[in-house]
């Protein structure tokens, strides 16, 4: 998925801002986030500061999409658990999964593709896990679902 196409489905359902911290996998969008003007780019200095940043911007209703990689959002726990949980805020994340295709085929020992999933599930946060040769369509359906469902969740980029 092109950066453009990422930056019209995002315009399609109504995301104001991206809190981003690129990845591997995301990473390619980076150009094109920077130079869109819109949604807003906001580049925080951690995941569990992403996910604050996140959750002011929904107090103050807009409407973010918080972009990171799996260890962030392994980092990222205690807020991600306060804003789902407590102030049970409709967060939507999407999580590059860095590793997933060799971790899955047996070609390495990164832990990161082995614990996202359980995570999540510990967390009790719906996700959507998409295969690898991902297109526009599958991930705008996987946010928009998310999106529509006006709880919390998360899209997961296998990389």
């Amino acid at each position: 998925m092109t950066g453009p196409e990422l930056l019209a489905g995002l315009r399609r359902l109504g995301f104001t801002h991206v809190v981003y911290l690129p990845d591997s996998e995301t990473g390619r969008w980076d150009q094109d986030l920077a130079a869109a003007g819109s949604p807003r780019l906001i580049r925080p200095t951690r995941e569990g500061e992403a996910i604050g940043i996140a959750a002011g911007l929904m107090l103050g209703g807009a409407k973010p999409l918080v972009v990171l990689q799996c260890t962030g959002l392994f980092e990222s726990g205690d807020a991600l658990r306060n804003v789902v949980h407590d102030l049970k805020l409709p967060l939507v994340l999407v999580v590059g999964v860095r590793g997933y295709l060799a971790f899955r085929q047996g070609q390495s020992q990164d832990t990161c593709p082995a614990f996202t999933e359980p995570i999540l599930q510990a967390w009790r946060l719906p996700y959507h896990l998409l295969q690898p040769a991902f297109t526009r369509e599958s991930w705008e359906q996987a946010l928009e679902s998310i999106v529509t469902s006006g709880k919390a969740g998360a899209v997961l980029l296998p990389e």
